[in-house]
């Protein structure tokens, strides 16, 4: 153990089935489970990937944000299928799936899967590592959608309906299905490792990153791509959250995404992916790898309250944040940055303060707390992992982005939202939230890596 200086392999801290190595079998069971602890690994970022409104790489949405540019525009709608009060959208742009897809796996994979495989090569081109030097079943892939293919369920749908039965494309299901994303980076890169989906409609992207964290950290895998990818950008999905009066009724692309404003009528409906490669770091470190953060907790919870509404009072919320920064083994003063859900509807944004209120007390106002959605809009599952992305970058560069759109204050909402512009910050230990439909929320705590 690290007290005793006694090496033991990796090997032997499989817990739940507690298998020891021949060479240690002098150690005492009692012993293994007092030092479970001490056996965990910590797990670092080393790569990046990432599409959003704002860029199509790491770097381009890091520019975007630090500048203060959103990537909202009007909404380009279809004859007969406008959504009353709907205008203003968030979408990707100019992106090019060619570079890994010839015109016949284009029509095979729906467009989260095209967003996660990019994201996935830019993140292990960033880490310097195809990870070929690991064991393929020690490397996972863990990547969260919300609506899976939705784009393909909507069109195949109109076949079906429209022009019969044997006019539904032979792939309808494996475009459908949002495990696809993982299932086609692993084809892609041969990771046969722990491999997953998790649906948890906004917090996916964020409870990914979460779980792959916890497979690294207790020795079920050693390195894995984790975070999340959404495609929303139809029509369906625009009524859907239109109808339930979710997305903004702005019509001022400046003044539509204004998380903890005010005047804040709802989010801004976006798609893209986030991903992150996560590594144990005793291998990262071998390498010489580069090193954005360490991931060092998180957070899963549940309102168990409302479908769509998150609980008035925010307890699940502060817990989940409660369970990350913890789990790191820290206090909550050596938090000082939240990269917040900060949705600009009403409730969440209210909600969300209280939670941060409960979760840290009176230290709460010294937090820097920003909203990567007041530029993004809202990318649904793929949110957290592209929060995540942010998070880190923002721990490398040691500065946050402001919250874009910030004017008329709330008095419900009383933090420190980062309204002046970007702010230079040594950061000792951050936050990234993610709160779902179906009262799901997902926390990870991150901090530099001396």
């Amino acid at each position: 153990s690290r007290d005793s200086g006694t090496e033991i392999p990796n090997s032997a801290f499989i817990i739940p089935n507690l298998q020891i190595s021949p060479v240690h079998k002098k150690i005492k069971i009692y012993k293994l489970l007092e030092e479970q602890r001490l056996m965990d690994r910590r797990v670092v970022i080393t790569g990046l990937g990432a599409v959003t409104p704002c860029g199509n790489s790491p770097e381009e949405l890091w520019n975007s944000l630090m500048a203060g540019r959103h990537g909202f525009e009007l909404a380009p709608w279809f004859p007969d299928q406008e959504p009353d009060n709907l205008s203003v959208v968030s979408r990707v742009k100019n992106f090019d799936a060619s570079e890994y897809f010839d015109k016949k796996e284009l029509r095979r994979n729906d467009v989260i899967v095209q967003y996660a495989v990019y994201c996935a090569m830019q993140a292990l081109k960033d880490a310097g590592t195809d990870l070929k030097d690991i064991d393929p079943y020690r490397v996972g892939v863990v990547i969260g959608s919300g609506i899976g293919g939705i784009y393909t369920t909507e069109e195949e749908m109109a076949n079906y309906h429209n022009k019969g039965n044997k006019r539904v494309g032979v792939f309808t299901i494996t475009k459908m299905i949002g495990n696809m994303a993982a299932g086609e980076v692993a084809i892609r890169t041969g990771f046969k490792g722990s491999n997953f989906c998790v649906t948890t409609a906004c917090a996916s992207g964020t409870q990914s990153i979460g779980e792959a964290f916890r497979s690294i950290k207790h020795g079920y895998l050693d390195a894995a791509i984790a975070g999340g990818t959404e495609h929303s950008d139809i029509g369906f999905c625009y009524a859907s959250f239109n109808n339930m009066h979710a997305v903004t009724r702005s019509t001022d692309v400046d003044r539509a995404s204004i998380p903890f404003d005010a005047e804040r009528s709802g989010f801004v409906l976006g798609d893209g992916c986030g991903l992150l490669v996560l590594e144990e770091y005793e291998h990262a470190k071998a390498r010489g790898a580069k090193i954005y953060a360490e991931i060092c907790g998180y957070g899963s919870t549940c309102d168990a309250y409302h479908e769509t509404s998150p609980d008035p009072e925010g307890k699940g919320g502060a817990m989940a944040m409660k369970f990350a920064y913890q789990e790191a083994g820290m206090k909550p003063e050596d938090i000082n940055y939240i990269n917040a859900h900060g949705t600009s509807t009403s409730m969440n944004d209210r909600t969300e303060t209280m939670a941060i209120k409960e979760a840290f007390g009176d230290h709460a106002k010294n937090i820097a707390v920003n909203s990567t959605k007041s530029m993004t809009g809202h990318l649904l599952g793929a949110a957290g992992g592209v929060e995540a992305v942010v998070t880190a970058m923002s721990i490398r560069n040691s500065k946050v982005h402001m919250t874009l759109g910030y004017k008329v204050p709330d008095p419900e909402c009383d933090l420190d939202y980062v309204t002046e512009g970007a702010r230079d910050m040594k950061i000792t230990g951050a936050l990234s939230n993610s709160l779902g439909f179906g009262g799901h929320n997902g926390c990870i705590c991150m901090r530099p890596v001396d």
